[in-house]
């Protein structure tokens, strides 16, 4: 028989080593998707979702079922992924120079998602990171700069810089396949 989502929450509240293993393997595959868009490589990812899940295991008992369990846990993934960010004390904001290039519905139509979040990894740290939390995630920019430690301004050139910078990489992206 399988357990609930509240008995396996439950179970995770008092350390039950069995709850924590189904709990990881029923979530893991989306968690690593989520940390997948935040930093370059799957190790990483795979180092940043395992931290996560320890702060999931840690944090439990303050999960207060007001909202879903899985939109909690993702927020503690996008958390742990911008934490690891600030670690690695990578450059979060880099200078870019934004021209406008202008993408035709033609040329987003015909690209999948994977190959946008493929595109997106080629994307600067911080752009990508803002992208990912405002467009995907649903944060507003005051909680991504709150989060970040940047202020709502940067948050918000941010993005505009990085929606300009990943028009340019879907532009020079299906080019290069018209011309193969």
């Amino acid at each position: 028989m399988q357990e609930s989502e509240a008995e396996l929450i439950e179970g995770c509240r008092q350390n039950n080593r069995k709850s924590q293993e189904r709990l990881y393997k029923k979530y893991a595959g989306l968690m690593l998707g989520i940390c997948l868009r935040y930093v370059k490589s799957r190790m990483e990812a795979e180092d940043v979702m395992m931290e996560g899940f320890m702060k999931i295991y840690k944090l439990v008992g303050n999960y207060t079922a007001t909202g879903s369990f899985e939109g909690w846990m993702k927020r503690i993934m996008v958390y742990t992924a911008i934490e690891h960010y600030r670690k690695i004390k990578r450059m979060p904001f880099d200078e870019f120079q934004a021209h406008d290039v202008q993408v035709n519905d033609y040329v987003i139509d015909n690209m999948t998602a994977r190959d946008i979040i493929k595109l997106m990894d080629e994307m600067p740290e911080g752009y990508r990171m803002v992208l990912n939390m405002y467009a995907i995630e649903g944060y507003s920019h005051k909680e991504i700069s709150e989060a970040m430690g940047i202020s709502e301004g940067t948050s918000k050139s941010q993005l505009s810089r990085g929606k300009v910078f990943l028009k340019n990489l879907m532009e020079k992206s299906f080019l290069s396949h018209v011309k193969n």
